[in-house]
């Protein structure tokens, strides 16, 4: 059957099948991540649109180690002091006191003893969770700077705090509010870590472990993704304020690590859940917004420096890997900041391919290690390896057992991987045949690795039938993503076919009967092209078959037309025909003799016209003797002459446009010299008659 599609040529059809889906790759953070901050903390006039993002820019420099290439102190600190000195809001002193804990702008120890002074009153009178946690928070940092800030009533305020919690580990932001936050809990649990660091003496254990159950409470509603990837949501009821999975994520990440940083003993938390978080924030790549970018590395700060477990990721510098090339399969173990991880062992527990699932392909294989490069890598090429799509579980193994208390492997890791390879056509034939002959017809064989210049005819009885094998590295039958077959008239109109596999072979038989209507009843020379396209080949490819001359019946008279060709876009900046010019041939000219001749006579009136002057006998005893008179005829005749000399010119050189400007010039002059000569002339004819 033929199918009616646009056929967009090679480069379309492996473009479409290199779309493959496999999961992306998982890197720590690296000079990417330091390269962006760059590009998106850039201050206006020397500082920041807020404080609050400058404080991200300044904690996301910090947290990369990067030198900062412009100084906003003279800019910021005045405004800090203003609010320091001035503000009574919480929201607005925890702003400028955190952005100053790294600007390290000069405020006066008093100043921070009045601000604690008013914060230590304000807490009193606080309802809403978000209160309590700019006080505190803010108290926290003024006893960075070396004030001495202590919580008399930590237990009120603890227990003001734990009031908002509800049964399945979240909070509320106010007792008023009834609807429970995840995004809450990470900030309760971070003003609760406050209050611990600010208690004039040791708190009730007993709150402390109700905290704890709290947080295993929560982790109990994480998610998860497929590959291990495991985040926080909240639950949208009614018109409550959404937070995204991101910010809900390091809410709670904060939360967690500070006050498992504060409290003595460990929290009940699966190491293996702080890997799926810390691959959560890793899987965003370069976020190209600057809120995200803070986030994303202010959390990860956070799990690679916390009590509970550090998450070691296991990434792999490459998910697609050549069989032709011999690629090794590669890992990496690193912290989320790329720091090295302490000796182990990678071990490869099972490889399963995405059609059978069930049954693993390979088992408990072990990484080598590189330490010159410091990689763990493994030779696919003796384990039989076919082409496609696999899933591989890995497993990470500490060599010190100590480290278990202080590292978080991840457990059984899943990856997604996908193994290319060159891909044989085998058995390729092609051979036209009578209709009732199928089985006694010759077929001429192919050889797909080049074109070919098969040439074959038929008319609208005859059938045409191709068929191939394609194998894997391996020796098995191989399916690829598409198989087409075109035939292309003289006329450029296209006829593509699918072609399908049937028993490990491809085949298609073309009824030529049943397709004179397709083919607009168009006789005449088609040519033959063979596309099989896979990504998991590398030897895609685009074939000449051949040509076939195809004869078929006249077309009748309500028969379809052959569709007209679309004008390609491009073709109008296309070279245009080269113009060739054809001038007229000259006309025919006169002898040289004969031209003489004549140029010798136009000479003549200049001749009779000196002889008449001298006949005449010509003199200059009229020429005015006075001085200004004489001036001006002089310029007369000179203008004469100026005249004959632009005509000789003119005859020369000049264009008519140039002459007649020039003439136009030299007339006005003329008639005005000459105008003075007349009249003298006039005037001594006019004496020598009276006298």
């Amino acid at each position: 059957m033929a199918w009616k599609l646009p056929f967009f040529g090679f480069p379309g059809l492996i473009c479409a099948c290199l779309s493959i889906s496999v999961a992306s790759v998982i890197r720590p953070v690296s000079d990417t991540h330091r390269s962006a901050a760059l590009e998106l903390f850039v201050p206006v006039d020397g500082s920041f649109r807020s404080l609050e993002e400058a404080y991200q820019a300044l904690r996301t420099f910090q947290i990369l180690g990067l030198e900062r290439t412009y100084d906003i102190s003279h800019a910021t600190c005045p405004i800090i002091s203003e609010i320091l000195g001035s503000s009574s809001k919480p929201e607005d002193l925890f702003h400028a006191l955190r952005v100053n804990s790294i600007l390290g702008c000069q405020i006066g120890t008093q100043i921070f003893e009045d601000v604690a002074l008013r914060l230590l009153v304000g807490i009193k009178e606080a309802n809403s969770l978000m209160e309590f946690y700019y006080s505190v928070l803010s108290l926290l940092y003024i006893k960075q700077q070396g004030s001495s800030i202590v919580l008399l009533d930590a237990d009120v305020i603890f227990d003001s705090i734990k009031a908002h919690v509800q049964s399945d580990g979240r909070y509320r932001y106010d007792s008023d509010n009834a609807e429970p936050s995840t995004h809450a809990a990470g900030i309760a649990l971070e003003t609760l870590a406050g209050v611990l660091s600010l208690a004039d003496s040791h708190m009730d254990q007993s709150k402390i472990e109700v905290v704890k159950n709290d947080i295993v409470k929560l982790f109990d509603s994480i998610k998860s993704y497929d590959d291990g990837t495991l985040y926080f949501d909240e639950k949208r009821i009614g018109d409550t304020e959404y937070r995204a999975p991101l910010a809900t994520t390091a809410s709670v990440v904060h939360g967690v690590t500070a006050f498992a940083a504060i409290v003595s003993g460990k929290l009940k938390i699966n190491g293996d859940k702080l890997v799926g978080l810390a691959k959560f924030f890793l899987s965003i790549g370069v976020p190209g917004r600057t809120n995200d970018i803070y986030i994303q590395l202010d959390s990860l700060s956070c799990l690679e420096n916390n009590r509970i477990s550090i998450p070691l990721i296991l990434s792999f510098p490459a998910a697609v890997l050549s069989l032709s090339s011999k690629d090794h399969l590669k890992a990496d173990v690193m912290t989320v900041f790329g720091s090295a991880a302490p000796p182990l062992t990678v071990n490869l527990l099972q490889v399963f391919g995405l059609d059978s699932e069930d049954i693993p392909i390979l088992e408990n294989k072990e990484l080598q290690f590189d330490p010159e490069n410091s990689i763990h890598y493994l030779d696919l090429l003796p384990l039989k390896v076919d082409v496609g799509k696999y899933i591989l579980f890995f497993e990470i193994s500490l060599h010190d057992p100590d480290h278990l208390n202080i590292y978080a492997t991840g457990g059984r890791i899943k990856a997604f991987f996908f193994f290319t390879g060159i891909i044989k056509a085998d058995k390729a034939a092609v051979g036209i045949f009578d209709t009732d002959a199928e089985n006694a017809v010759t077929l001429q064989k192919l050889d797909l690795s080049r074109d070919n210049t098969v040439s074959l005819a038929a008319n609208h009885l005859k059938k045409m039938r191709l068929n191939f094998q394609l194998l894997t590295p391996l020796g098995r039958t191989f399916k690829p993503h598409q198989v087409f077959l075109k035939l292309r008239h003289e006329s450029k109109v296209e006829h593509i076919f699918a072609l399908e596999s049937s028993a490990g072979k491809y085949k298609v038989l073309l009824d030529f009967l049943g397709l004179v209507e397709k083919f607009y009843y168009l006789s005449g020379r088609y040519d033959i092209e063979l596309a099989v396209g896979d990504a998991a080949m590398e030897n895609s490819f685009l074939r000449a078959i051949g040509h076939i001359d195809l004869d078929l019946p006249g077309s009748p008279e309500k028969a379809a037309c052959s569709p007209p060709q679309p004008i390609d876009p491009y073709s109008r900046y296309a070279p245009k025909q080269e113009i060739s010019h054809i001038f007229r041939a000259p006309e025919k000219r006169p002898p040289q003799e004969l031209s003489f001749a004549f140029l010798v006579l136009t000479f003549l009136p200049l001749v009779g016209f000196l002889i008449g002057l001298l006949h005449l006998g010509v003199n200059l005893k009229g020429f005015p003797s006075s001085s200004v008179p004489a001036f001006c005829s002089i310029l007369f005749h000179g203008g004469i002459g100026a005249i004959l000399l632009i005509y000789v010119f003119f005859w020369l050189k000049l264009d008519l446009s140039t002459t007649l400007e020039a003439l136009g010039l030299l007339g006005v002059f003329l008639i005005f010299v000459g105008h003075r000569t007349l009249s003298h002339h006039a005037s001594t004819s006019t004496k020598l008659k009276t006298t």
